[in-house]
């Protein structure tokens, strides 16, 4: 198993397995572009009770990929992780890629400690209701521009509540929108979808 660069996916390096077709098999991102898929390597031996090793990880996967990628469920959550060569019983330590989604790989790593060792998980800071909800309002601006529709015919349809007579629409605000959504739901399907695996930016 090795990670594969598709030209038709954006350019995102994910492990895939070459024997199954791409609409049947999950999709695990490389911790490079994922900073939620943590990898884990041999270390040292904690000093306190908590530690966690090969086998436990493994004790808690669904999904296994040449035994060193690893889909994990805990309390109904899941989490990605990728083990480097190591024994099953020697205490892992989560390996921190220095970067600039070293903070997102941070929050990964708290939340999957959280998990492991039965504490309150904290949210996912990535995947928020009004960012989920303007992916959707993307993708359906895309789809309808794709099947011909006007930038009016698809604000009726992702904003019904509003009025959009002819006299209005050429200064009306929603116009506007509509033609965000339409432009960034287009970058997002060309490979901006990969800003959903970080936390939301500030505009500097």
């Amino acid at each position: 198993m090795s990670p594969a660069n598709s030209p038709n996916n954006g350019g995102c390096d994910f492990v895939v397995d070459p024997q199954h077709s791409a609409l049947i098999q999950p999709v695990f991102w490389t911790p490079e572009i994922d900073p939620a898929t943590l990898p884990f390597i041999a270390g040292p031996s904690p000093a306190g009770s908590l530690r966690v090793s090969a086998e436990t990880l493994h004790a808690h996967s669904i999904i296994e990929l040449d035994e060193t990628v690893l889909r994990l469920t805990l309390h109904g959550e899941l989490y990605d992780v990728a083990i480097a060569d190591a024994p099953d019983t020697r205490p892992l330590g989560a390996f921190v890629i220095f970067d600039e989604m070293t903070p997102d790989r941070l929050t990964a790593i708290e939340r999957l400690w959280h998990a492991m060792f039965g504490k309150r998980v904290p949210p996912d800071p990535r995947i928020t209701r009004q960012r989920r909800g303007r992916a959707r309002q993307m993708l359906r601006a895309v789809d309808a521009r794709e099947l011909g529709a006007t930038y009016r015919q698809i604000a009726e349809q992702l904003f019904p509540n509003i009025k959009h007579d002819a006299k209005t629409w050429i200064e009306s605000p929603i116009r506007e929108t509509t033609i965000r959504l339409a432009r960034d739901g287009m970058a997002f399907v060309r490979g901006g979808y990969r800003n959903i695996l970080r936390r939301p930016r500030r505009s500097r």
